[in-house]
């Protein structure tokens, strides 16, 4: 038999005082005498008590909640965003409402509609195309909405990210100018930053009169994706000298497989990623990669949020952090 809840009328009764006193003491000690708080407080932690917050939600319309939708919970990527939003919002009484929606619009588009109907204070979402159906809640939301991971897409909402193209596209010169030419995109989930990585690819090349092979798949990234990847481009492109992918996950498959084959890892064939996991810190040899302020990204768009909804400053229309192109190892000198 499920075990009922503690209710207010629980707590007063043990104690011995009115449910507007246990009400009182919840919203504010002070105004209970020093003996009655430790009573009170005592009784709520033995009953387990847990203050039912709907009531206040539906007379303030607020949560002190903010909503947080990503395409993953298990990417690292998303993890170091998520660590940047909650050191902000919990000192400040803020709580963390995460969803995701595994990369399907679909999907987004409902958990939106949840979000929204938990009465969040706020939204933190990481997409710029949505449906239409997503994109008139959105519109009509009644509430502060940051998009984050890209600072370049059209979005009317307010965003805070990086430039992707730029990104992609100067790194793919970096390894042009250590003296990679045969260089193969790896790409997975095919998202509106991966296209966006593929086009700062393509510049790249073009500019350079260079082949563009670009090696995709709508399946999640992985260390054996790379891996696998790596295998077929091989049989198919046995002159490659040059692979960058779209995130660490990939480079570190296919740098690991090369190792296996016997492959060298710069001289041979040089391998860059993007994002800066803190695995490619660690690896011999260290991989080249995209290093990008995810963690920042997090904190600048919860305390933006924070300081609108407290009435001290309007939310900026585009912040646009910088990334940093780390050489590491993987590349030739």
């Amino acid at each position: 038999m499920k075990k009922k809840r503690a209710t207010l009328q629980d707590v007063a009764d043990r104690v011995g005082v009115t449910k507007m006193t246990v009400s009182r003491f919840i919203r504010n000690p002070e105004q209970v005498s020093d003996a009655l708080r430790d009573k009170i407080e005592a009784t709520l932690d033995e009953l387990g008590y847990i203050p039912n917050r709907a009531p206040d939600i539906l007379s303030k319309s607020k949560s002190h909640a903010i909503g947080v939708l990503l395409p993953s919970l298990t990417n690292q990527v998303f993890a170091e965003v998520i660590r940047g939003i909650e050191t902000v919002l919990e000192p400040e009484g803020y709580q963390t409402m995460l969803a995701h929606f595994g990369y399907s619009q679909e999907l987004e588009e409902q958990r939106i509609a949840t979000l929204l109907s938990y009465n969040v204070d706020a939204l933190i979402i990481s997409e710029s195309q949505h449906t239409p159906k997503a994109q008139k809640m959105l519109d009509n939301a009644g509430v502060p909405v940051i998009e984050i991971m890209d600072s370049t897409s059209k979005s009317p909402l307010h965003t805070i990210g990086i430039d992707n193209c730029a990104a992609a596209r100067e790194m793919t010169q970096t390894m042009i100018d250590h003296g990679h030419r045969n260089i193969i995109y790896f790409a997975a989930r095919m998202d509106q930053r991966t296209l966006q990585k593929i086009d700062g690819y393509k510049q790249a090349m073009n500019q350079h009169g260079l082949k563009c092979v670009v090696k995709e798949t709508r399946s999640a990234s992985s260390f054996t994706l790379g891996a696998q990847f790596l295998d077929e481009v091989l049989a198919e492109h046995p002159d490659i000298d040059g692979i960058f992918c779209t995130n660490d996950d990939l480079a570190i498959g296919a740098l690991y497989a090369c190792q296996k084959k016997g492959l060298k890892v710069p001289e041979q064939i040089g391998i860059a990623g993007f994002h800066g996991h803190d695995i490619a810190r660690a690896m011999v040899p260290l991989l080249a990669t995209v290093i990008t302020p995810r963690e920042e990204m997090g904190r600048l768009a919860a305390t933006a949020l924070l300081d609108h909804l407290q009435g001290k400053s309007s939310l900026q229309k585009v912040v646009e952090l910088s990334y940093q192109i780390e050489c590491g190892e993987s590349i030739k000198p």
